[in-house]
């Protein structure tokens, strides 16, 4: 079964055309060599209320994946899983938690991530870290359970949340 997806990047300096967006680049290629489509792709500052609009606006448009990209670590500006938080029905911990575990094997930062997982109505939302290289090995680390949970989420028996 084919699903959408979404990619959100978020950094203050891309937003600002100071960089290029690269992990979001990655993002799109990998969704895309999956056979997800459409893939839609956003790039916001780091700003939680426009973060948690996007990700209302995308699960309320009915897009089965969400990725994000970027504002997961420690810094003031780093508001991706707060306005994840903010907005998803129920958190799915052990994405997030199996993402930092494979993670923590490469690099012990892994371990700085305060990336979150959660659905919204039937949509999945998972943050990602905001380099081209982590990204990567994030997005491989959990390709291969993606499509079970996406069809379980839209399953018959999953309609719960917010619907």
């Amino acid at each position: 079964m084919s699903y959408s997806a979404a990619v959100i990047t978020l950094s203050d300096r891309a937003y600002r055309g100071e960089r290029e967006d690269l992990s979001g680049k990655v993002l799109l290629s990998l969704l895309e060599g999956d056979g997800f489509f459409p893939v839609s792709y956003t790039l916001l500052p780091d700003d939680k209320s426009k973060i948690e609009e996007a990700l209302i606006k995308l699960s309320d448009d009915g897009v089965s994946l969400i990725l994000t990209t970027g504002g997961t670590g420690l810094s003031a500006r780093d508001l991706t899983p707060d306005a994840t938080l903010a907005v998803i029905d129920k958190e799915v911990s052990g994405i997030a938690e199996l993402i930092r575990s494979e993670s923590f094997k490469i690099t012990k930062k892994a371990a700085l991530s305060r990336a979150v997982c959660g659905i919204r109505k039937r949509s999945l939302i998972i943050n990602l870290p905001g380099s081209p290289k982590a990204v990567r090995e994030s997005y491989g680390i959990i390709e291969d359970i993606l499509d079970h949970a996406l069809e379980v989420i839209n399953s018959d028996s999953a309609l719960s949340c917010g619907e």
